[in-house]
């Protein structure tokens, strides 16, 4: 088994290399699609990573997608299951892709919204609106109680 890479991203400069001893994959029997073939060969894969005790994560990066991921965890160890494809192959390249795509979320910044005054155009807009609904309501009272 391979290393995990995970791909440059937001909060990952350079990405992120999981060292394959720090992964453990199990294989057993999948319940979906292949024939004859389904009952003998064991195409699905767990694919599980302890976040405490790999060695990929700094301190901060830990303790980020220990909170973030705490949902998905059973105590520290996050597992991915794939059985979609026939192929244990496949299966193995889905769970992987899965895994890093977690870990690359878990670990970018929180997007921060910078605060911006309305357009001109939007403040005129808005106005508009107000004066029109004004004008709406103003002409359902009684003709005599306008004055």
């Amino acid at each position: 088994m391979d290393d995990l890479h995970v791909a440059p991203g937001p909060g990952l400069p350079h990405g992120l290399r999981v060292p394959a001893r720090d992964l453990l994959e199990q294989f057993s029997r999948s319940s979906g699609p292949g024939g004859q073939g389904v009952n003998t060969a064991d195409s699905r894969v767990q694919l599980s990573l302890d976040l405490a005790t790999t060695t990929a994560l700094t301190g901060d990066q830990r303790s980020l997608a220990l909170h973030r991921l705490a949902p998905s965890l059973a105590g520290t160890v996050l597992t991915i299951a794939a059985s979609e494809h026939r192929s244990q192959r496949r299966n193995r390249r889905a769970a992987r892709d899965r895994l890093a795509a977690l870990l690359r979320d878990a670990l970018a910044p929180d997007s921060v919204r910078r605060p911006t005054r309305p357009t001109r155009g939007s403040r005129v807009r808005s106005a508009d609106a107000k004066r029109r609904r004004s004008q709406t309501k103003a002409d359902r009272k009684r003709p005599d109680a306008r004055e």
